[in-house]
This record gives structure tokens, C-alpha cells and sequence, in this order.
């Protein structure tokens, strides 16, 4: 029912986040777009299989959005990193009466982008944001397989949390690329670039 979407890279800053995702793959990102439900802005880097990459953070020249924002933006500080992986789903509404902690459902829209998201109400996803944020596309293409291709290719995404046991058993997912590990909260991200194999936390 889950499939991997996109992983996403805060930062303090765009300009930050874009960098740190730029450096660590070595190719450039592109022009993303503002949502103004949350007050945010990204930059967006395509991958292969129909994957992609974002680089987000708090748009200083959007309204306040008059609740939290997502991914724990609002608490966001520290160095840029890999902060949250997106899964997609068939029917988010079915999705969420399966994992209702994944928030609850927003409308969406970004250009011609429309989705559906779970957001928590604190903006804080569960395990210390090591729960995937789940999205329903309601385009017939979406991102992922629109965006021009990096020549970049996801081998591999580590998520690591003192619960991960837990965590697993929750989500029941079967994807190869994917590993969960017992220790601190975070991400880890392996990539197969034009440069050789990457890194990306």
C-alpha cells in the first residue's frame, strides 16, 4: 500500500537546503514552487524509478499559515539534512484508517499539482519523523516522473530511530531499498550519481 514518493531536505534557509542536496549528489536541483497552505518554498531534484528530491524550508516572504507547519519546519534548526521520507498512496483516506497518526488530510495544490496529504496537527510526524508522510496524487503524473532526470538513482534509505523495531512492525513495508536501524533519529541516503555513489543524510 505504501510506495516511496520523495525524500525531502530541510534546511533554515532554500537556499541551505538546495545546497546541501547539490553538494552531497553533485548536480543541480530545480526550480520547485511555493505552498501556500504552509508558508513554504522547495527546489526539487528528479531521480530514477519515479523518484525525486526536495530541498524545502520556511518561505520568509510567505503569510503565516495559521497552523504548524509540515515536517517540523516550525522547529526546524541546525545544519541542512535529510529530514523526512514521503510515501504515497492509493487511497489516503483508507491509509489514514489504517495509520490515523499520520495526521489528518489536507487539500493541496501547487501550480498544476493537486494532492492530498496527512499532516499531523503539531506538524510533527511520529517516531521523531522517522513515520512516513503520506500523500495521495491526484494528477495523472505526478513529480516524479515528470521532472527531468539527474542521472541520479536511489540505492538505498536508511532510517534509524531507538524504536525501529517498532517502527517496522507499524508499517509493514516491503521495499529492498529501504532499511530500518536501531539508533539515534535520522536519515541516511545512498544514491548511484554521475560521480560515483553518494551520500545524502
Amino acid at each position: 500500500m505504501l510506495s516511496l514518493d520523495h525524500l525531502a531536505v530541510s534546511g533554515t534557509t532554500l537556499e541551505l537546503a538546495a545546497t546541501h542536496l547539490e553538494a552531497s549528489l553533485g548536480v543541480p536541483s530545480l526550480p520547485g514552487g511555493r505552498h501556500e497552505a504552509f508558508g513554504t518554498h522547495n527546489r526539487l531534484l528528479g531521480l530514477a524509478g519515479g523518484l525525486y528530491l526536495e530541498a524545502i524550508s520556511i518561505d520568509p516572504d510567505a503569510a503565516a499559515p495559521g497552523r504548524p507547519r509540515w515536517f517540523g519546519l516550525d522547529m526546524f534548526d541546525g545544519p541542512a539534512r535529510l529530514t523526512n521520507w514521503i510515501c504515497r498512496v492509493p487511497d489516503l483516506d483508507a491509509a489514514l484508517a489504517r495509520w490515523p497518526e499520520a495526521g489528518d488530510v489536507v487539500n493541496l495544490a501547487r501550480g498544476d499539482l493537486r494532492w492530498r496529504m496527512a499532516v499531523p496537527t503539531d506538524g510533527r510526524l511520529p517516531f521523531d519523523g522517522m513515520f512516513p508522510a503520506l500523500l495521495e496524487w491526484q494528477v495523472p503524473v505526478p513529480p516524479g516522473d515528470s521532472l527531468a532526470g539527474s542521472g541520479c538513482t536511489l540505492e538505498r534509505l536508511v532510517v534509524s530511530h531507538p524504536e525501529a523495531d517498532a517502527l517496522v512492525t507499524r508499517l509493514d513495508m516491503n521495499d529492498p531499498r529501504i532499511a530500518f536501524e536501531r539508533g539515534t533519529a535520522g536519515l541516511l541516503a545512498e544514491f548511484q550519481t554521475p560521480g560515483g555513489i553518494r551520500t545524502l543524510a
